[in-house]
């Protein structure tokens, strides 16, 4: 089975999702990123989608569950790379994405959750 390389830089991981995830390979993907949280303390989570063609619904609330997890642990998420075709299909499918920050790419992900942090931590 494939498997998405969680990357850990400073207090924040970051999966850039680069295949299209079946829905058991999605659930152990969110399983993964939760291990990783607790193992490491993270405070941050960013996740790249640029590289997906589809984000269905399962898929959009296996994210969506994801950072309310991830919140749940004290992690802020921020998903980047959501093309404009990806972005109609959530909002005609009336999926929130509760407890998610968005960017429009990962270099302005990390600055968002940079910037969460010194407002939540107080971090310089």
């Amino acid at each position: 089975m494939d498997k998405v390389p969680i990357l850990k830089m400073g207090d924040t991981l970051i999966l850039a999702i680069q295949v299209e995830l079946h829905d058991k390979m999605a659930i152990r993907l969110q399983e993964d990123i939760l291990k990783e949280i607790h193992d490491t303390g993270a405070r941050g989570l960013v996740i790249d989608v640029s590289a997906l063609e589809v984000v269905d619904s399962f898929m959009g609330r296996v994210l969506s569950d994801t950072a309310s997890m991830a919140g749940i642990m004290g992690v802020e998420t921020a998903l980047v790379g959501i093309r404009p075709e990806i972005a109609i299909t959530l909002q005609e499918m009336g999926l929130e994405l509760k407890g998610v920050h968005f960017a429009l790419n990962l270099e302005k992900g990390m600055e968002l959750l940079q910037n969460i942090g010194e407002i939540f931590y107080g971090e310089d």
